[in-house]
């Protein structure tokens, strides 16, 4: 099958009407097909779940009838990860349809991507790769966020990375370049305090500092997740976000922090491998619901750090 009769197959698929769902002060989960029965069995929950764009670019079969009626019930956040927003060559044309596509017939309350680049030419890798912070991928980076918003009809949210290396050619801190993002594009940013945790502990600064530079106004989702403990050639400790297991208790604290200034924004918990059943995922999204309800009228944005 062709790229355009995919994409002319899954228009055609758009037939279905999804209730709205409000998604406001809500914690969720990652979606996982394993986990579909415990879930239909318990009905709608009190939360929402994500999926990956990439595992539904097909128009049919079994993976969009479990979606349907996951959707039906519960709001969707629709999460890519290999759109290459920072990556240096035009946007995947076909890729972005596939993506657009997708957000119409699903209707997700939240839509989301990374600030990263995992294409180069022909060779796609499989990776969320960094890339360094000045004037010309800035440039870069909103042009292809434009094209992905024009193309969908509605703003974005971009994901912070982790990372494990630094560029010399950087000229602008992370938080500085996220906040010309927004500026520029109008989009909003998911903020995911692991990768925040995880890169500051990689190279040595201040989580708590990077999250008061962060401009919280412009968050509308955040993401908690699991991180692995290695080392690296210098036998320094080096983490890496594996989403292999339960959000760990700085993370957490941190979190805290950020809903107590920010107010409670939907929050959802990443868990990609070592996959546990569902009762242990769940719990941790109500983990999540109860710092949420602590909080349960939004803040005031610090102006200070707001996108405008």
């Amino acid at each position: 099958m062709t790229t355009d009769q995919i994409s002319t197959t899954a228009s055609a698929a758009t037939t279905l009407r999804f209730p709205r769902h409000p998604i406001e002060g809500l914690a969720g989960t990652s979606f996982k097909h394993e986990h579909f029965a415990a879930i239909a069995a318990e009905g709608p929950h009190r939360g929402f779940f994500e999926v990956h764009a990439e595992n539904y670019m097909g128009a049919g079969g079994p993976a969009h009838r479990i979606l349907e009626q996951i959707r039906r019930d519960n709001p969707v956040s629709l999460h890519g990860v290999c759109m290459s927003i920072g990556g240096p060559q035009p946007l995947d044309r076909a890729h972005l349809e596939r993506f657009r596509s997708l957000v119409e017939r699903y209707e997700p309350a939240l839509v989301s991507e990374h600030l990263a680049w995992s294409t180069h030419r022909t060779t796609f890798l499989n990776d969320l790769l960094p890339l360094p912070y000045t004037r010309e991928s800035l440039a870069r980076v909103c042009e292809h966020i434009e094209d992905v918003q024009e193309t969908i009809r509605r703003p974005i949210l971009l994901e912070n990375p982790s990372t494990y290396v630094t560029f010399r050619q950087s000229t602008m801190s992370e938080t500085d370049f996220i906040r010309a993002i927004v500026r520029r594009t109008g989009c909003g940013l998911l903020l995911d305090i692991n990768n925040v945790f995880v890169s500051a502990t990689n190279h040595g600064f201040s989580a708590l500092d990077y999250l008061s530079d962060f401009p919280i106004a412009a968050v509308g989702e955040i993401h908690l997740a699991g991180h692995a403990e290695q080392a690296d050639d210098e036998d320094e400790l080096l983490l890496i976000d594996s989403h292999d297991g339960p959000v760990a208790d700085a993370v957490w604290k941190l979190y805290e922090i950020v809903i107590g200034r920010g107010g409670p924004v939907p929050t959802l918990i990443e868990w990609d491998s070592n996959i546990p059943d569902w009762p242990i995922l769940r719990g941790e999204a109500l983990a999540a619901q109860a710092i949420l309800d602590q909080h349960g009228s939004i803040a005031l944005p610090d102006q200070s750090h707001a996108a405008a």
